[in-house]
């Protein structure tokens, strides 16, 4: 029964090798788990499945499989029968069980395999096809004394296994992010090295001196391991980036937990000839653009935070800021930019679908050659790879 279930997986394009099935065969057959279908979820999930980001594609793959949820399956062949009767003793009443008796469990299940081969289509009520509400034995929302729920919620509670919902909906590579998520992403851009003051134990160090000293406690310490990437982060705050406040923020709450060598500033729609620290004193406290190409060297990597949609006046001429009279345009800044920080990318919240409407987004995505990345954890990861070369 497990091959197609194997093959299921690969099908959704999960990264399961052979021989990370045949571990997990392996230990269904040393008993590492209840017959429980919800127990055998986590087994699989934990052997099959080395990247969170793909837990969400590991949920619809194992549902449709078990429970028919999202793709046509031949799933007379995937009812683990012998799990479902074993599970009947956890979560049956002696009165439910009496009643399941009276109708008889091969009975149950010959007619739900054959209900699965001949339905064709959604159905709602009667007391005959899979469904939501009526009275079959199958589906949900209904009556019926002992059934089979398949997927949505609970309605009498009275069916035999409740087939549980997904889990990870918020790790697929293609949904956007919450802080944790976006932390996972942003560890692809690591190089540690260990940097202040001596303060954490050095075993490994400790045992050796202590050895070399004839058994006397000789401890040695050492400085902690920190990101020594340095990041220079400059995002776009205010008009069309109010409706994206809420993903920036914890994009920019992630990346300050991640990296220790951070500099951060503001700018609005397009870099012009300063940008700042605080969006309360923007005009009293301005930092020039050049003193951002002066004093950090090439060493930071550069990343923009913006939705890069405006007028494409605004990128292209002098005077083109709708705040002030700027005397060279920003593609003239950006160029300057990306040119003195090599590695460099931008990253947009606005969906990328909308990214080919919108000529401001072309000419943006030119000036930093290509380089701009949607902001999901399939985006963030592409980014972190290119900043990372």
């Amino acid at each position: 029964m497990l091959l197609p279930f194997f093959q299921t997986l690969r099908a959704a394009q999960l990264p399961v090798s052979p021989k990370e099935f045949l571990t997990l065969l392996d230990a269904l057959r040393q008993g590492v788990i209840e017959p429980s279908l919800d127990q055998f979820y986590s087994l699989a999930r934990t052997v099959l499945v080395k990247d969170e980001a793909l837990y969400d594609r590991f949920d619809r793959a194992f549902a449709a499989y078990f429970k028919g949820a999202e793709l046509k399956l031949d799933l007379a062949r995937s009812l683990p029968e012998d799990w479902l009767k074993a599970q009947l003793q956890l979560e049956l009443s002696p009165e439910q069980r009496a009643a399941l008796e009276a109708l008889g469990w091969d009975e149950l299940m010959d007619t739900l395999k054959k209900r699965l081969e001949e339905q064709k289509e959604r159905h709602q009520g009667g007391n005959r096809w899979i469904g939501t509400g009526g009275t079959s034995p199958f589906g949900n929302g209904g009556v019926n004394p002992a059934g089979v729920r398949i997927g949505g919620g609970g309605g009498q509670k009275s069916a035999v296994k409740v087939w549980e919902q997904r889990g990870y909906r918020d790790y697929d590579d293609s949904v956007e992010l919450g802080t944790r998520n976006i932390k996972v992403a942003l560890r692809r851009l690591r190089r540690f090295a260990r940097e202040g003051a001596a303060d954490e134990l050095a075993l490994d160090d400790t045992i050796r001196a202590t050895a070399a000293n004839a058994g006397l406690l000789d401890i040695k310490m050492r400085p902690e391991r920190h990101n020594r990437v340095k990041l220079l982060l400059l995002m776009d705050v205010g008009g069309t980036m109010d409706e994206h406040i809420h993903r920036v923020e914890e994009l920019f709450s992630a990346t300050k937990s991640e990296f220790k060598h951070l500099e951060f500033f503001y700018f609005h729609n397009c870099v012009y000839d300063y940008v700042w620290k605080n969006n309360r004193r923007r005009f009293a406290e301005k930092t020039p653009t050049w003193d951002l190409i002066h004093k950090f060297n090439r060493d930071y990597k550069l990343i923009f935070v913006g939705d890069a949609t405006m007028s494409p006046y605004e990128i292209l001429q002098p005077g083109g800021s709708v705040e002030y009279m700027n005397e060279e345009p920003g593609s003239l800044w950006l160029d300057r930019l990306t040119q003195a920080f090599p590695r460099h990318a931008w990253i947009n919240p606005e969906p990328q679908g909308v990214w080919e409407y919108r000529q401001s987004i072309h000419l943006i995505q030119g000036l930093m050659h290509q380089k701009m990345y949607p902001l999901t954890l399939s985006g963030l990861s592409d980014a972190m790879r290119q900043l990372s070369k």
